[in-house]
């Protein structure tokens, strides 16, 4: 692979692992979800850089778990642009008390995260996506809870864009104003996964606001 071509690498838990395979079939291993979707849209607006695509998402993952693989699945790719969308497992664990979560370690291992990128990959444009949910299936039982951490996790993200000088993409809105036009299921299943029309939501948002900051371009 050319250095000459920008590559876009994005990282995360299930949302962006998207069942994707673990091999070179470039009609898998980008997954099912959102970075598909994204790649599919640039891929071909940009045809003449032909830009290349990198997904290490893992289903499960938490901030901790990103960072202890980091090396591997972050640093070594040495991406021009660097997409990261986590939380959710650090909340679920935390909601149903399981010893994984008895700290929450999630503002702490995504500072140190991104400190270690800062310093490794300084030319590395950053962008962090909001963590997100909807009151349906998982959430439901349970859901003042879900809905004040995931409040606090939002709040962590945007602090940590702007001391890093990273890309925000807000999500949750996006998501709470999808829900006027179909029920919180219809976009994310179970309170936390999106269907297809949810990935398709978040490519939306995460192209119109990195075309708006011109990382793209750069």
């Amino acid at each position: 692979m050319s250095r000459a071509r920008k590559v876009i690498l994005f990282q995360g838990d299930s949302i962006t692992d998207g069942g994707r395979s673990r091999n070179d079939d470039p009609n898998h291993f980008l997954g099912h979800g959102y970075p598909y979707i994204i790649a599919a849209r640039l891929g071909n607006e940009m045809a003449e850089e032909q830009p290349w695509f990198v997904n290490r998402g893992v289903s499960g993952d938490r901030v901790s778990d990103l960072y202890a693989r980091w090396n591997e699945d972050a640093i070594s790719i040495k991406p021009d642009i660097l997409s990261i969308l986590i939380g959710v497992n650090d909340l679920w664990r935390w909601i149903n008390d399981e010893p994984s979560g008895v700290t929450d370690r999630f503002e702490r291992a995504y500072r140190h995260l991104l400190e270690e990128t800062s310093v490794v990959l300084p030319e590395t444009k950053l962008i962090l996506c909001e963590p997100f949910i909807l009151r349906t299936g998982a959430t439901s039982a349970k859901w003042g809870e879900w809905e004040q951490k995931i409040t606090h996790y939002q709040h962590i993200v945007r602090q940590l864009a702007d001391t890093f000088g990273a890309v925000h993409i807000p999500l949750q809105r996006k998501f709470d104003e999808a829900c006027s036009r179909a029920d919180a299921a219809y976009w994310i299943w179970d309170g936390v996964h999106p269907t297809a029309a949810g990935h398709a939501l978040i490519a939306d948002q995460w192209l119109s606001v990195v075309k708006e900051h011109g990382l793209l371009m750069e």
